[in-house]
């Protein structure tokens, strides 16, 4: 059966269908267990929640759920450098986006404070709470977190964006690895390389990974449909990641106009930019993200650029100025149609055998 893939087993789950865990408060405890308790894996970001916030949310995706599910993190939380940010970069980019904030009639904000890394916090959370899976961006653990993992019975699932993110992955002993698609929504993952020379698309990486690691590999990127995990699993993929689809649905925790733009003619259309957060990200085109493209050397590092813009965000929002906002989404978004987590999964688990071959 089509199904029966070494994440199966890996994994503990039904079907190798797993949702894309959303950072920036998009997850839920809702969206999680809906997709595990379906049969798939659920998937909650975390990076950004404090180590109580997130035994908080662990204890209740325990209770909504007694399947499998995952828990991601980002090994490399922020990309500041180690001298700070100095007042010339700061006043760069108060150049740059003081057009923005004058259009909506705000003040520029004050320089953003520093930035205090959570991950290895984190990191002890994971281990006491010990959810099935544990999944990481930008980088990967260290070997001592990794075998304790082991140890606990924890699966862990590193991102990669290109052959050799993969083959240093798998060097350090991950139980699955990501290829993660230039097509996909969200924070572009890249950690050995900048993110702009690591835009391989996901079927294309599929290929790499299964030629040159014997790691298996979750396709993710451009995929919404039962055609998509079909053409995954054909290349050689053992599950596939779904996030787009699953961020629209009713229980993820986007905005109602987010989730709208994401039906809408609009979403024919997709930029990769850093002027939103200070890391690549793909999400539905703006007229902002349009203007600040070849400008990014006076965008703040992240996580300050969201700090700086976050003011803006808030006031385009209340003013109903979208083309100022970065709605997330990927390049399939087009073709999405189910707006309910169980009803999506049932979608994905009928349609996928009838293109698999």
């Amino acid at each position: 059966m089509w199904y029966n893939t070494k994440a199966k087993d890996l994994l503990g789950i039904q079907y190798p269908i797993l949702q894309g865990p959303f950072a920036g408060n998009l997850s839920t405890v809702e969206l999680t267990a809906a997709v595990s308790n379906a049969g798939g894996l659920g998937g909650y970001g975390a990076y950004a929640m404090s180590p109580q916030e997130i035994f908080d949310v662990d204890k209740q995706i325990k209770a909504a759920t007694d399947k499998p599910y995952n828990i991601n993190l980002w090994v490399s939380d922020h990309d500041i450098p180690e001298a700070g940010l100095t007042d010339v970069q700061f006043n760069k980019a108060r150049a740059v986006f003081k057009p923005y904030f004058d259009e909506v009639g705000i003040p520029l904000p004050e320089k953003p404070a520093s930035f205090q890394s959570r991950f290895e916090n984190q990191l002890q959370v994971i281990l006491d709470v010990k959810p099935k899976v544990f999944s990481f961006m930008f980088g990967v653990p260290s070997d001592d977190v990794l075998e304790q993992c082991r140890r606990l019975g924890i699966a862990t699932v590193g991102a990669a964006t290109t052959l050799d993110e993969a083959v240093f992955l798998e060097s350090k002993g991950v139980d699955m690895i990501i290829a993660s698609g230039f097509e996909a929504g969200g924070h572009r993952p890249s950690f050995l390389k900048d993110s702009e020379s690591s835009l391989t698309g996901t079927f294309v990486l599929l290929q790499l990974l299964k030629e040159k690691v014997k790691t298996p590999i979750i396709a993710a990127g451009g995929i919404a449909t039962g055609k998509g995990i079909a053409a995954a699993l054909t290349l050689g993929a053992d599950a596939a990641q779904v996030g787009t689809a699953f961020l629209v649905c009713d229980e993820s925790n986007a905005l109602p106009i987010h989730k709208e733009m994401l039906f809408s003619d609009a979403a024919k259309y997709t930029t990769l930019s850093r002027a939103f957060t200070g890391k690549l990200g793909r999400g539905l085109t703006s007229r902002l993200a349009t203007e600040i493209l070849g400008k990014e050397e006076n965008i703040l590092p992240f996580p300050l650029q969201t700090t700086f813009i976050a003011p803006l965000r808030k006031a385009a929002i209340d003013q109903e100025k979208w083309d100022m906002i970065l709605f997330w989404g990927g390049q399939i978004s087009p073709i999405l149609k189910h707006t309910k987590a169980k009803e999506l999964m049932q979608s994905l688990i009928e349609e996928t055998p009838l293109y698999y071959r």
